[in-house]
């Protein structure tokens, strides 16, 4: 399974008919910990890199963007209680949503894992 990133530090990764979306390792890094994730509504139409979701740090709030157009189709919600579950597993259980009705073909405008660490290395 590939993960694709964007330039803001979401990541997508495409399993059958689902997209989970989350932020990258280095995004949860630099935000320092995490003290509230703002889930996105089940049901909620998004199109490619409209803001999806928030998250807050002890250091900042930031939107999280979509990698793909579609519509949310679960969060996860164990983030509302344990928000920090982003620092400890930005790229694993720190997923903040699943989507459907995405069009891969929109992958072309992301990066694939090797492209992102080049892009931060940039940075």
């Amino acid at each position: 399974m590939a993960k694709f990133f964007t330039k803001e530090h979401e990541w997508v990764e495409i399993e059958g008919a689902l997209a989970t979306v989350g932020i990258s390792e280095h995004a949860a890094h630099e935000l320092g910990d995490i003290t509230f994730v703002e889930l996105p509504q089940v049901g909620k139409s998004v199109k490619q890199f409209d803001t999806l979701a928030g998250i807050e740090s002890v250091k900042a709030a930031s939107d999280i963007y979509a990698p793909l157009s579609g519509k949310v189709a679960q969060v996860n919600s164990k983030l509302e209680d344990a928000p920090e579950t982003v620092n400890e597993s930005a790229e694993g259980e720190g997923w903040i949503c699943k989507m459907e009705g995405f069009d891969a073909a929109e992958l072309g405008a992301l990066m694939d894992a090797a492209a992102y660490a080049e892009y931060l290395k940039g940075m």
